[in-house]
C-alpha cells in the first residue's frame, strides 16, 4: 500500500509498508423499512440544485463561516516535506518510556529489493540495544510520529503516534480524587488482583458480543426463532466494599478451581490446605476467607458451621506457666527434647533429608 525507504543517518533501506490490523466488525446497509431497498446517498449541491460528478469536487478549508479557500492535489504535493516519502529515525527511546496513549495503528514493513540487509542489520541493533526508534512519516497526507520497534518473526513493525497537542489534558477531570484507605481495603484489592494475575494470550479472547451478533443474524437468515439470552446479572451498587472485594476473589478462585489441574495465575499465592500451618513469618490465626495468604488475628476465630459472630478463642499461655508447659509436652511414647539453661527445649537438629527453613 505504501513504498518509501527508512532513513537511518546515511543508510537507507527501501522498504514496503502493509496493514497489521484490520477491522471485523460487521457491517450493515441501511433500508428503506416498506420496500427493503437500499438507501442512496447522492452528492447534491444545494446551490444549484443538481447532482454533482466526482470530477466537479475540491477540497476547501473554512477560514471564516461561509468563506472556503481550496486547495488541489498540487498543492499537496508542493508541500516540502523531507519525510514524505520516507520513514525518517530522528532517535531511539526505550519503548517502556513511550505511554500507550499515544499510539495510533500499526504497520509491517518489508524489505524492498536491495534493502534485506540493511533491515536486518537495523533490526540486530535494535534487539541489541533494547531501543525502538522514533522517526516521522506521511502516510496519505498525514504527518505522524511513528515508533519502530522489532515484532514476531524478524519483522520490525512500525506504530504511528499522535502527536502531544492530539492528546487531551486529564485537566478538565474533576471527578478524581484520593480518598482515605484503609489498610484492609488495599490488602483486599492486592489480592484480587494476584487472583486474577496471569500471563497474557490473546488466542484466549474472542468479539463474544460479535459471534452473538451473527448467531442472531443466521437464525433470522434461516427462519429460526433466535434464542433469548438469560439477562445480564444485576450489579447494583456497591454498599460494603470489603464484601464486595470478598467475593470477588472467591468468585476468581471458583472459576479458577472449575478447570482440573489448572495451574494458579502467574504472582498468585498458593492456596493452603486444610489444617496446614502458616507460611514461615507469617503472623498466626485463622486464614480470611477468599484472600489467599491473609491471616486474621489469633484472638477470633471462627467456627465451621456454626452460625453468627465468629467466638472469642482461648488466651494463649503465659510462657514458662504449667499451661505452657503442658502444650509442648509431647505425646506418650515420644522422648521429649532435651532443656535449655532457661528452661526452653532446645530444638533437635535436622535430619539429613529435613528442609531448614529458610535454608536454601
Amino acid at each position: 500500500m505504501w513504498k518509501g525507504a527508512i532513513s537511518f543517518g546515511l543508510v537507507t533501506i527501501p522498504v514496503k509498508l502493509y496493514a497489521a490490523t484490520e477491522s471485523r466488525d460487521i457491517r450493515f446497509n441501511l433500508l428503506h423499512e416498506p420496500c427493503r431497498t437500499p438507501i442512496q446517498y447522492r452528492k447534491f449541491c444545494p446551490n444549484c440544485e443538481r447532482e454533482v460528478e466526482s470530477a466537479e469536487i475540491v477540497k476547501g478549508y473554512e477560514f471564516e463561516r461561509g468563506r472556503y479557500v481550496t486547495l488541489t492535489e498540487e498543492d499537496f504535493e508542493s508541500i516540502p516535506l523531507a519525510a514524505k516519502k520516507s520513514i525518517e529515525i530522528v532517535g531511539f527511546v526505550r519503548l517502556a518510556e513511550i505511554d500507550p496513549v499515544y499510539y495510533d495503528r500499526t504497520y509491517y514493513l518489508e524489505p524492498a529489493e536491495g534493502g534485506a540487509k540493511a533491515y536486518a542489520l537495523l533490526r540486530h541493533a535494535m534487539e541489541l540495544t533494547g531501543r525502538v526508534a522514533i522517526a516521522r512519516v506521511v502516510i496519505r497526507s498525514r504527518e505522524s510520529l511513528a515508533a519502530l520497534r522489532v515484532f514476531q518473526g524478524g519483522v520490525i513493525a512500525l506504530e504511528t503516534m499522535h502527536f502531544p497537542d492530539e492528546v487531551r489534558s486529564v485537566a478538565g477531570l474533576t471527578g478524581i480524587v484520593t480518598p482515605e484507605l484503609r489498610p484492609q481495603e488495599i490488602e483486599m484489592a492486592t489480592g484480587l488482583i494476584e487472583s486474577l494475575a496471569t500471563a497474557f494470550q490473546p488466542e484466549q479472547f474472542a468479539n463474544q458480543y460479535r459471534d452473538a451478533l451473527m448467531e442472531l443474524i443466521q437464525a433470522k437468515v434461516a427462519g429460526t426463532p433466535p434464542e433469548v439470552a438469560a439477562p445480564a446479572p444485576d450489579q447494583g451498587r456497591v454498599v460494603d466494599l470489603m464484601e464486595a472485594l470478598r467475593a470477588s476473589i472467591q468468585a476468581a478462585e471458583g472459576r479458577r478451581g472449575a478447570v482440573p489441574g489448572a495451574p494458579s495465575p502467574a504472582g498468585a499465592p498458593a492456596r493452603s490446605e486444610p489444617g496446614a500451618a502458616p507460611p514461615p513469618g507469617g503472623p498466626a490465626g485463622e486464614t480470611i476467607p477468599g484472600v489467599p495468604g491473609r491471616v486474621a488475628p489469633a484472638s477470633t476465630v471462627p467456627v465451621p458451621g456454626a452460625s453468627g459472630p465468629a467466638r472469642q478463642g482461648p488466651a494463649e499461655p503465659a510462657p514458662g506457666s504449667a499451661r505452657w508447659h503442658a502444650s509442648i509436652a509431647p505425646p506418650p511414647g515420644v522422648p521429649s527434647a532435651p532443656a535449655g539453661p532457661s528452661g526452653q527445649p532446645v530444638p533437635a537438629a535436622p535430619q539429613a533429608d529435613e528442609a531448614i527453613p529458610g535454608g536454601p
